[in-house]
Formats: structure tokens, sequence, C-alpha cells
């Protein structure tokens, strides 16, 4: 029998290889003559960078960068040198997790660190590019990236503007004669999975900035400080990419990515699982086992698991979630998921289930209950 493993990261608890490491554990407890072959699946999120290196190979590089509000910090990001490829998460550089809940303030959040990850890479001879963009704490367009890079963003005086989405209230020209020039050997594919376009009422400030801190009357500020800077990079660089879905992730810097660095945005899960190309896998295999921290509403709407699970179901395979909570489990069959199982056996406070020696645990112990039931009909 051949297993493929490919679970999504347990947030703030396992990665997505040590649960994969979990389940194949218990697995072989129970049946060591299973061919059970563990691969690391993201959506473009927390945990991407480590996934995709799981199952490219490579290092990690360390760089020191600016945080959201202007610290020096160090991030880090994942690199396979012979393919001249970097694996990035922005978060690591301009992510809300480097906040404290008090500090979150889009109107002063850049994305100036992200930029100065990219450049360190450039510097290191990386010219292909695959970034995960969620989790911003920012709400700039991706001017900071952009200015890390060599993009100028000057006010009617020609000063720099300032950093962060006020910034852009002063924008009135922008220079790219003095970008990097390395950027036109340079190719980014960036995992995405929000639709929503720059401005509107369906743009990131309006969605997606109060998380972030943003205050009630800033947000129709930011919309219409965004709106004239989508004007101003048109006259920059005829194009034209607010309204292209994706524009509006974090922040606006699906906009940046697109328009200044021709980026290609495509769906974070699909996009992992191309590259670590669990569908070759998956049609050598008998049983896909996946799953996540918690599998519900939203599991069906794209997330890394329920992807897999289609992808797995079109190849006639059976198909095994696993997850620490499970609602929301009348549309399995529809979905192409075979059955569902919760690891928690008993009751348990949150904080103890999440854990990571508990859900270790709990993975391993649920996956050998399952593969001993499995057990009795292969024999």
């Amino acid at each position: 029998m051949r297993v493929v493993i490919a679970m999504d990261s347990f947030k703030g608890s396992l990665s997505s290889v040590e649960a994969g490491t979990a389940v194949r554990e218990g697995i072989l407890e129970a049946c060591p003559q299973v061919r059970a072959e563990i691969l690391a699946l993201a959506d473009g999120g927390e945990g991407t960078s480590e996934a995709l290196l799981c199952s490219l190979g490579g290092v990690w590089e360390t760089c020191k960068v600016h945080d959201p509000l202007g610290r020096v910090i160090e991030a880090r990001y994942g690199a396979v040198p012979e393919k001249k490829l970097a694996v990035m998460e922005m978060a690591q550089a301009s992510g809300l997790v480097l906040l404290a809940e008090n500090e979150r303030d889009p109107m002063k959040a850049s994305t100036l660190g992200f930029g100065e990850m990219i450049a360190h890479a450039i510097g290191r001879g990386y010219r292909d590019f695959l970034i995960g963009i969620g989790g911003s704490a920012t709400n700039d367009g991706g001017v900071g990236m952009l200015r890390a890079l060599g993009y100028e963003f000057l006010d009617a005086n020609g000063n720099p503007i300032e950093n962060g989405a006020c910034g852009l209230r002063t924008l009135a020209e922008i220079r790219t004669e003095n970008r990097n020039p390395l950027l036109s050997g340079c190719r980014f594919s960036v995992a995405c999975d929000v639709k929503n376009p720059l401005c509107g009422e369906n743009g990131c400030s309006r969605i997606f900035s109060p998380q972030k801190g943003a205050l009630p009357e800033e947000i129709p500020l930011m919309d219409e400080w965004l709106a004239k800077y989508a004007v101003l990079t048109e006259k920059a660089l005829h194009n034209h990419f607010a309204e292209r879905e994706g524009s509006g992730a974090a922040g606006g810097l699906g906009f940046a990515l697109v328009s200044y660095l021709n980026a290609d945005l495509r769906e974070g899960a699909k996009l992992v699982m191309e590259i670590t190309k669990l569908e070759e896998k998956i049609k050598n295999a008998d049983i896909l086992i996946t799953g996540e921290g918690s599998f519900d509403l939203q599991s069906y709407m794209g997330k890394a698991p329920f992807a897999a699970a289609e992808m797995a179901k079109a190849h006639e395979k059976t198909v095994i979630v696993l997850a620490g909570s499970v609602s929301h489990t009348e549309s399995l069959g529809a979905c192409g998921i075979d059955a569902v199982f919760p690891i928690v056996s008993g009751p348990c406070s949150l904080v103890k289930a999440m854990e990571k020696e508990t859900a270790y645990g709990n993975l391993k112990r649920t996956a050998e209950q399952i593969f001993r039931l499995i057990g009795c009909f292969v024999r």
C-alpha cells in the first residue's frame, strides 16, 4: 500500500513537515509494510517557505531588514542555490505577527523590509522568486518594497514620501530610472488567494485594514490615496492593474508586484502543489492523508487540504482528513473527502491541545488507529 501524506501546518502548533512526520510514525506503527511519503503542504501563508524548502531541498538565508515600523530585525528566507531560487514569506519582514496588538497601524506600517529581503536575495545571485504574501501588517500599496528596490516615490517638492500608507497622501511623482537593474532578469511567482482589487468597496483598505489597526476615519482616506497611486503608476509604467483580482492582497502589495515586477499571481495551494509535484505522487498512491488545525467552512473555500483532496479524488484515490477540530462535515462526499477525523480524544483546553507535544501525539495516535483498522482489510 502506498500512502501520500500532505498535511497543512497546525498553526501555532506544528509545521507541515512536523504534522506529516507524526502521521507517518502512526501509520508505520500499525502497518510497517506501508510505503508512506511526506509532502509538505501550504497555501502561501505561514509555513510556505518551510514547506517548499522541504520538497525542493536548499538552505536558509538570513538578512537584516526593517520591520513594519522601521526597527531592525533578522529575517530569513529559503534558497536553492543551484536553481538560483529564493522562497520567501513577506510576513517574515512585514507581517502583522511582528507587531504587538497596540502597535498595529497601517498608516505607518511599511513593506520596506520585504523589499530589503528581495534586494538581499538578488545580491546573493537569486533570480527566481516564489513568494507568499499572507499575513501583512501593511496597507502601503507595496511602495515600501519598491523603494528598497530603487523606485522613487516623491512629493510635490521632489522629496521622498513617508513610509506607510500615510506617505501616499503626498505622493506626486514616481521615478523608475534608478530601480535595481538586476530586476529585469528576475521572475516572481506569488502565492495569493485574495481576489480583492486595490480600491473600492472590496478593496484592501475597506476589507482588510481594520484587522491591521486602521481607524474608521482612516479607511476612506487610504482608499483615496491608493487610487491616486494607481493613476500615477499607470502614468509612469503605462499599465493598469488596479482592478485585477489579487491587486488588493497584502494591503496592495499584489498591485505593486504585478505592476512593477511583472509578477504572476497564483492560487497559493495550487502553486505549492505544482512545485512539490503532489499530483504525480498521488497518481501512484492508494490513499491521501491531509488535514490542518481546524477543518471548517473556510476549508471548503480553496484552502490547501481541500485543494489536495480535490486533486486526489480526480484520480479516484481514498482521501482521509485529520484535524485538530472538525465542523461542517455535511458536504464531505461531494468534495471528494471519504472521511474526516478529529484528533483530540477527550476533554482538553485549547492551550493544551495546541502544545506541540500534545498535537504531535494526537496526530500519531489517530493515524495509528485508522491504519490498524485499514490493516484488517488488506492482510
